[in-house]
């Protein structure tokens, strides 16, 4: 907690710092400068039935029970001048049983200029990148617990949860909104062995793009990171397209050698969402995209979220909650969810949304379909995300490690609790 304190008094006194130079060159503005700042963790309660072949601490075991703190973010921002923009995020995901240290660090922090609603222009690390709406998403406002995960599609690879240093331009024009972003990966040391994988090579530009079309409301793009649901607050129909592309980006050994196959990473998505409130004061929250994903033959990649275990694991997915997530080949993503009228639920004034999301990817190196459910039920005290408890479960695909054909499914439980200072 010190570095994060001293992290934070290092951040303001930027802030201070800047604000007066810029304040100064545009005294004629008569500008105040604002800075707000938040602390917002992410509890977890889980039960998981692990993968056949799990260690946990070395000891095989095929279903566990774990306490975590998923996620913290402690974001500070400030309006520095009426045209620039500043942005940082200290945080970090998964402290569990695993460690006594906790991995926090900076995620965000990057600068904006704005010389109109139609041309922005930003840099530093953030996750300003492109290819589709959940392409690094807000974790706060989430519908469901923790979906999707599949769309950081290079997460922890090539980037730092999502995020990369790098150039961007944004802006607004009438009902179209658009991001153009210029991303310096992070360089990759391992070499791939037995299959694709990311290249160890001199990381080239990652070039993304997403472009959509806002039919009513229109959505801040103050923030990299949408919305994952308005409930009754926002009439928001929007579609949308975009694209990643970076050259030689994976390889099927060591990247050096001149006998090794290099390939681009090259991804295109379309995708659509409704945020619909209703006559009854409920509201109803929707998504629905398709995405191509070309990483080179075969490339495919078992995710865990916040896995528990240590290793083990004999079927393909690989130890505790992993499966098949992302890869070469493409995949259906839909979300559905319906929020009731506040009202009150054990003496508070409460929101209750179910909703439920499913993952459907046809990837090249498996010869099952891969399908992903994910049913969650969120309480929002007050109606708001400051204060949420939501209850989830995953049903995912288990696959054999021989014949790349499902074979059963397992599942997981979690119990979330959401909790933000503001």
């Amino acid at each position: 907690m010190n570095l994060v304190k001293s992290s934070i008094k290092i951040f303001v006194v930027a802030i201070i710092l800047l604000s007066s130079i810029f304040v100064s060159a545009q005294e004629k503005e008569k500008f105040k400068p604002t800075i707000k700042w938040n602390v917002r963790a992410q509890l977890w309660l889980r039960y998981s039935d692990l993968n056949e072949g799990s260690l946990v601490n070395g000891e095989p075991t095929s279903s566990y029970a774990d306490v975590s703190l998923r996620r913290l973010r402690i974001p500070v921002t400030s309006q520095l001048t009426p045209k620039l923009y500043f942005y940082s995020i200290i945080g970090g995901n998964n402290h569990n049983f695993k460690s006594r240290n906790f991995p926090m660090r900076i995620l965000d922090l990057y600068a904006e200029y704005a010389f109109s609603k139609a041309f922005e222009i930003g840099i530093g690390k953030s996750g300003w990148q492109g290819l589709n709406r959940w392409n690094v998403r807000s974790n706060k406002t989430l519908m469901g617990l923790d979906s999707p995960l599949f769309s950081l599609n290079t997460v922890n690879k090539t980037d730092d949860i999502g995020r990369v240093l790098g150039v961007w331009v944004k802006g607004q024009v009438g009902k179209i909104d658009y991001r153009l972003s210029f991303g310096n990966p992070i360089a990759v040391t391992n070499i791939p062995s037995g299959g694709v994988d990311f290249a160890n090579n001199r990381p080239r530009i990652k070039t993304s793009s997403y472009v959509m079309y806002q039919f009513f409301e229109h959505e801040s793009n103050k923030s990299a990171y949408p919305t994952g649901t308005y409930l009754q607050a926002k009439k928001v129909f929007n579609i949308g397209a975009g694209f990643q592309f970076q050259e030689k980006a994976m390889s099927d050994g060591d990247a050096l050698l001149a006998t090794t196959n290099l390939y681009d990473m090259k991804h295109w998505a379309v995708d659509s969402f409704l945020n619909l409130p209703l006559n009854n004061e409920g509201a109803i929250t929707a998504y629905l995209g398709f995405y191509d994903y070309d990483f080179g033959k075969d490339y495919i990649r078992n995710v865990g979220a916040n896995n528990p275990t240590s290793g083990g694991g004999s079927d393909f997915n690989g130890a505790g909650v992993a499966f098949p997530m992302i890869g070469t080949g493409t995949t259906w993503y839909t979300q559905f969810g319906y929020a009731f009228k506040k009202s009150k639920f054990l003496g508070y004034p409460m929101v209750i949304q179910p909703n439920i999301a499913i993952q459907s990817a046809n990837w090249d190196a498996l010869n099952d379909q891969m399908t992903v459910y994910d049913f969650t039920v969120n309480f929002l005290m007050d109606g708001k995300h400051g204060r949420k408890m939501s209850f989830g479960y995953q049903h995912r695909p288990i696959f054999d490690a021989t014949t790349m054909n499902q074979k059963k499914y397992k599942g997981m439980f979690v119990m979330q609790y959401q909790i933000s200072l503001k």
